[in-house]
C-alpha cells in the first residue's frame, strides 16, 4: 500500500506544483538501514520526504495518539508508521526502530518538536537510536507548504539532505552528536532559505 499511496501523493503534489525540489540526494546511503532526522513544520513535509525516497520506504515514528484516531490510525499503520508514547516512553521506543534498521529499513524521525523540551527529547531519541543501532543518521531540512491549503495555493517545497554521520559509543559522543545534529538542521534550513 505504501508505494501505491506514495505514487498518488507524488502525482497530487506535482499537479499542484508542490512536489519538493530535492537537493543532496547523493548524501543518502545506497543500501542498509539508517535514520533520517528531518525538520518538521506540518504534515506535507512527511509526504515530500516519503516521495523523495521512492522506491525505498520510510518507517516513520509517530506519536501514539494518532493511532487512536479512527481511520487515521489504520491508514498510517499501512503506511509504515509505528507508535511512540512520548509521555511514557518504554523499551519499544528503541526496540522497534532498532529492529527496522537491523532489517535494512529507513527510520524517519522529526526531532524538531513544537515545545523546546519535546525538541530536546526527540533529538536525543534520534541520536540514541542511531547510536544503539550502529547506523548512520542523515540530517535533512524541509521548507514549503505545511498543509493541503498551502499545496492548493501551489506553494513550492524544498528538501535538502545533509551528510550522514555515525554516533560513536559513550555519553560524551552522544551529547556531541546531539549538538552536531542541532547545528546541521539549522545550517541546512538556512542553506535552503538562501536558495
Amino acid at each position: 500500500m505504501y508505494k501505491f499511496a506514495a505514487t498518488v501523493v507524488k502525482v497530487f503534489l506535482m499537479i499542484n506544483g508542490s512536489k519538493a525540489k530535492v537537493y543532496g540526494q547523493e548524501n543518502l546511503p545506497k543500501d542498509g538501514g539508517f535514520v533520517i532526522a528531518c525538520t518538521h513544520n506540518g504534515y506535507v513535509d512527511i509526504f515530500n520526504l516519503g516521495v523523495s525516497m521512492i522506491p525505498r520506504e520510510i518507517h516513520f515514528m509517530a506519536k501514539k495518539q494518532l493511532f487512536d484516531m479512527k481511520g487515521l490510525g489504520w491508514l498510517i499503520k499501512q503506511l509504515n508508521a509505528f507508535p511512540v508514547d512520548r509521555d511514557n516512553p518504554g523499551p519499544s521506543v528503541i526496540k522497534i526502530p532498532r529492529q527496522l534498521i537491523k532489517e535494512g529499513n529507513i527510520v524517519g524521525i522529526f526531532p524538531s518538536g513544537t515545545r523546546s523540551a519535546e525538541n530536546t527529547d526527540l533529538k536525543a531519541g534520534a541520536i540514541t537510536i542511531a547510536q544503539l543501532s550502529k547506523a548512520q543518521i542523515v540530517p535533512a531540512a524541509y521548507i514549503g507548504p505545511r498543509n493541503i491549503k498551502g499545496v492548493l495555493k501551489r506553494e513550492k517545497g524544498y528538501l535538502l539532505y545533509g551528510k550522514p554521520f555515525m554516533v560513536e559509543s559513550g555519553k560524551e559522543a552522544r551529547e556531541a552528536s546531539m549538538q552536531h545534529l542541532e547545528e546541521e538542521l539549522a545550517r541546512l534550513t538556512n542553506e535552503l532559505k538562501a536558495k
